[in-house]
């Protein structure tokens, strides 16, 4: 199937899109979206039409309505079979109905089918998700809403049909986009930047841990609206408990009150310069055409930074791939002054010619490849991600994680977060995004860093509550952690207590046989009813 980003019929044939409204809500490290988005049928006849449009790869959609005139339509959850054969059966009978489905290879893309639009009808969609905000270099907490969809290229015997789609060009959008964000938090938000021009920043309170922005009037629709969201002490661990809703069935998870806790992992001085700077650094850079201007040479100038600043004693290698795959040295080298100077003269004279994204070969290859003894393996990866297998791709580095870390670098506007986040993810290393040269230096080497520190182990979470409260885990265990970078972990809190009204926790972890503890108090009721 091939689409726009935007809505067209089935025919491919452009609907109006009226108006998209996103209201977002921040708490402290999460963000609740709201986008409502308005059609109007301006045919003389009914029509099916389809609104294909991206998300944030870790997104979790928790409601989608459609309203046409006093007809409000909510949403369930079923399998996609099920869903797609109920969808069918109304439209055969003449009944109105809407379909969200998440791609099947590309979870960061979703189709909303969008039945039987009477003539000169107009409808309204309301979409909500809750997704994470990533931690930058700087501190800044990164929301991205996605606008721009980059065209997925799905190399020939990989699964799925995957979701090709086209980029249609900032000036040819028709709708209006207004977008506004509330952010609160335990600590004051120091301020609110943007790549886009904002309204001046409003407090909400006199403590100013709540704040409202607006986007300015004047924008267009050329690239992904980012965020970046800043608060004084942001390294400080916090525990932030919020309320169920009092609407909910007692006993279910909607009901009871949600904990969220972020761990800033902070090893001494003393600890870190212990640490002999060691490794193999593979890295895999994306030459496909869509990797072509300002994209290949964003992450040519970041590989290259990178180069410049490995310890020597060290091994590396480079890789390139498109259709095809090179690499520089038959194996890894030592890294000494002879072969940087080689590796940066092939570097700054690669370009992106190299044809389609098929990024399974080199994987492969390099999984092949023997581990050098004594010198961890660290996988550095360049890309937009513009591929139509991300499962595939995210699942042999699951695969392969036991041999290696993986750091990944999305380059570019509309860069694939479920690719490079996916990377990320499975190999147990951490993701950046390459936007434009501000703040390029410092992700870099923070990644570096990242790579040079040691596996943490035994991470454990333990829990102090008193007698008739329990906890349960929502989160995956953790398994990752770096100096300084916080991590996320949730958990539903049930029952109460007539006598104690505090609890507390501790996450334990080792960092090269050195223990490390940190632990929390927290009230076990919230201060607000934020439910």
């Amino acid at each position: 199937m091939v689409c726009r980003c935007g809505l067209l019929t089935v025919n491919k044939e452009p609907v109006p899109l009226k108006a998209i409204e996103v209201e977002v809500e921040v708490k402290d490290h999460v963000a609740n979206v709201v986008s409502t988005l308005h059609y109007e049928n301006k045919e003389d006849k009914a029509i099916e039409a389809v609104f294909v449009f991206p998300l944030p790869g870790d997104a979790a959609v928790c409601h989608f309505s459609a309203k046409i005139g006093q007809t409000e339509i909510v949403a369930d959850v079923k399998e996609k079979k099920e869903a797609r054969e109920e969808y069918d059966d109304a439209l055969s009978s003449g009944q109105q109905a809407f379909l969200l489905e998440e791609s099947e290879q590309t979870p960061d893309i979703f189709s909303l089918s969008v039945g039987s639009l009477p003539p000169g009808e107009s409808a309204s969609i309301r979409l909500e998700y809750v997704t994470e905000l990533a931690v930058e270099a700087d501190s800044g907490l990164r929301f991205c809403l996605p606008v721009v969809l980059n065209p997925r290229y799905q190399p020939q015997g990989s699964e799925g049909h995957g979701v090709q789609v086209t980029s249609i060009p900032a000036s040819q959008v028709p709708y209006s986009l207004s977008f506004s964000a509330r952010v609160s938090s335990p600590r004051r938000v120091s301020k609110v930047d943007s790549n886009f021009s904002l309204e001046p920043l409003q407090y909400l309170d006199k403590e100013q841990t709540r704040a409202a922005v607006k986007l300015a009037a004047g924008h267009t629709f050329d690239k992904d609206i980012e965020l970046l969201i800043y608060y004084k002490d942001a390294h400080q661990p916090a525990v932030v408990v919020e309320a169920g809703k009092a609407s909910s069935k007692p006993g279910t998870l909607m009901a009871d009150a949600a904990v969220m806790l972020s761990v800033y992992p902070e090893f001494s001085q003393a600890v870190m310069s212990s640490f002999t700077t060691r490794g193999e650094f593979v890295f895999l850079l994306d030459r496909s055409g869509s990797m072509g201007g300002a994209r290949i040479d964003s992450a040519r100038d970041t590989l290259l930074l990178l180069l410049k600043s490995l310890p020597m004693g060290c091994y590396f290698n480079i890789y390139s791939f498109g259709s095809s795959f090179e690499h520089i040295f038959p194996n890894s080298m030592e890294y000494c002054e002879q072969t940087m100077k080689k590796a940066l003269k092939i570097v700054k004279e690669m370009k992106a010619n190299l044809g389609g994204t098929e990024i399974l070969r080199p994987l492969n290859h390099i999984y092949s490849q023997p581990c050098i003894p004594s010198q961890p393996r660290q996988l550095f990866v360049f890309t937009d991600g513009e591929v139509g297998n991300t499962k595939e791709v995210t699942t042999l580095v699951k695969r392969n994680s036991s041999s290696h870390r993986c750091f990944s670098f999305g380059i570019g506007q509309g860069a694939s977060t479920a690719l490079v986040n996916g990377l990320a993810k499975e190999g147990g290393g951490h993701a950046q995004f390459i936007t434009g040269a501000d703040r390029m230096q410092a992700k870099v080497m923070q990644s570096l860093q990242f790579a040079l520190q040691p596996v943490v182990e035994d991470i454990s979470v333990i829990w102090d509550l008193p007698k008739g409260v329990s906890v349960t885990h929502l989160s995956p265990p953790l398994t990752t952690l770096f100096q300084g970078q916080r991590s996320l972990i949730y958990a539903q809190l049930t029952g109460q207590s007539s006598e104690e009204t505090d609890g507390s926790v501790m996450v334990k972890y080792s960092l090269a046989g050195h223990p490390f503890q940190s632990k929390l108090g927290f009230p076990l009721q919230p201060t607000e009813d934020t439910g």
